[in-house]
C-alpha cells in the first residue's frame, strides 16, 4: 500500500470516527430525528453538488427505485439509530460497537443468504458480542436501561449495514456508478426520515434549535462525515480494493474514543481497552482469509 493510500485510509477513519462526536453534540440539543434527517438531507445536497462538479453521467439503468430502498436500510435506519444512541451513549461507545458491522454481515449471510458459517466465524461473532457486553457493563458510564437500549440501537444499525452489503451485491452489482448508488441511497434515506422528522416535531418539538456549535457540527456531519467521506471511500475502493479499504473498521473505534475523550471530556476506562481488544480479535476471526485445504 502506497503512503498516500495509507494517509487517505487514516483520514477516512478519523472522519468517520468524528461522526459519533458530532452526533453527541447535536442530538441531545435538537433531538434524534431532526439530527438524523438533517444529516441525510445535508449529505444528499452536498453529494449532489460534488456529482455536478465531477460531471457524473446520470444513468441509473432502471435501478433508482432499488437505490432508494437500499438507502432506507444502509443509511436511513442506521442514521436514526445512531442519533437515538447519541442521546445516552458516549461517542466512544458508539464507535466501538460500530466495529461489529462485519460480524453482523457474517450472521446475516449465514441466516438468509446461504453463506457458509465456519466455526471460526461463529466464534468471531460470539466474541464480538461479548466484547460489546464487556464495554457496556464495565465501562465508565453507569449501566442502566438507557445504556442497554442505546447499545441495542447501535447493534440494529450494524445489522442494517450487514444486510445492506448483501442487498447491494444482489440488486446493484455491475453497471451502476458507485457514486450514483450513494446519491440514490441518501435520497432514499432522506425520504424515509422526513415523516419521522415531521412526527417528532408534532409530538415533541425541540426546546431549542441550538446555535452555531450545533449547526456547524451538523454541516460537518453531513458534508464531511457523509458526502465527502463517500467520495474518499470510493477513491480508496478503486486504488486499494474493498478488502484493504474495509480495514477502516479497525481504525474508526480508535478515533471515536480519542475524539470523545479530547473534545467532549468523555471518561476513559480499562473497559474501552478490554472491549476494543475483544472486538478487534473478533473482527480478525471474521474477515481473515480462509486457509485452503492441502491437495
Amino acid at each position: 500500500m502506497r503512503p498516500a493510500d495509507m494517509l487517505r485510509l487514516l483520514l477516512l477513519a478519523s472522519i468517520w470516527g468524528a461522526s459519533f462526536l458530532f452526533l453527541r453534540v447535536v442530538a441531545p440539543v435538537i433531538g434524534s430525528m431532526p439530527t438524523a434527517f438533517f444529516r441525510a438531507a445535508i449529505a444528499m445536497l452536498g453529494l449532489l453538488a460534488i456529482l455536478l462538479l465531477m460531471r457524473v453521467k446520470w444513468n441509473f439503468h432502471g435501478k433508482l427505485g432499488l437505490c432508494l430502498v437500499l438507502g432506507v436500510i444502509n443509511a436511513g435506519i442506521p442514521s436514526a439509530m445512531y442519533s437515538l444512541a447519541a442521546l445516552v451513549l458516549p461517542a466512544g461507545y458508539s464507535a466501538i460497537i460500530n466495529a461489529t458491522t462485519p460480524m453482523m454481515g457474517v450472521l446475516i449471510g449465514a441466516l438468509f443468504f446461504a453463506e457458509a458459517m465456519t466455526l471460526t466465524r461463529a466464534a468471531g461473532v460470539a466474541l464480538g458480542l461479548f466484547g460489546v457486553a464487556v464495554l457496556t457493563r464495565s465501562g465508565p458510564v453507569e449501566l442502566d436501561i438507557d445504556l442497554v437500549l442505546g447499545a441495542l440501537a447501535c447493534l440494529l444499525a450494524t445489522l442494517c449495514y450487514g444486510l445492506a452489503g448483501f442487498l447491494t451485491r444482489r440488486w446493484i452489482a455491475g453497471g451502476l456508478d458507485n457514486r450514483l448508488t450513494a446519491f440514490g441511497s441518501l435520497c432514499g434515506a432522506s425520504l424515509f426520515l422526513l415523516p419521522l422528522f415531521g412526527g417528532s416535531l408534532a409530538i415533541q418539538p425541540p426546546a431549542t434549535w441550538g446555535g452555531w456549535l450545533e449547526w456547524s457540527s451538523l454541516l460537518a456531519l453531513g458534508l464531511g462525515c457523509t458526502a465527502f467521506a463517500y467520495v474518499l471511500y470510493f477513491r480508496l475502493l478503486n486504488d486499494i480494493g474493498p478488502i484493504r479499504a474495509s480495514t477502516t473498521t479497525f481504525l474508526i473505534p480508535i478515533f471515536g474514543v480519542l475524539w470523545g475523550a479530547l473534545l467532549l471530556d468523555e471518561p476513559l476506562s480499562w473497559a474501552h481497552l478490554y472491549g476494543g481488544i475483544l472486538i478487534a480479535i473478533a473482527l480478525w476471526l471474521v474477515v481473515r482469509p480462509a486457509t485452503k485445504a492441502p491437495a
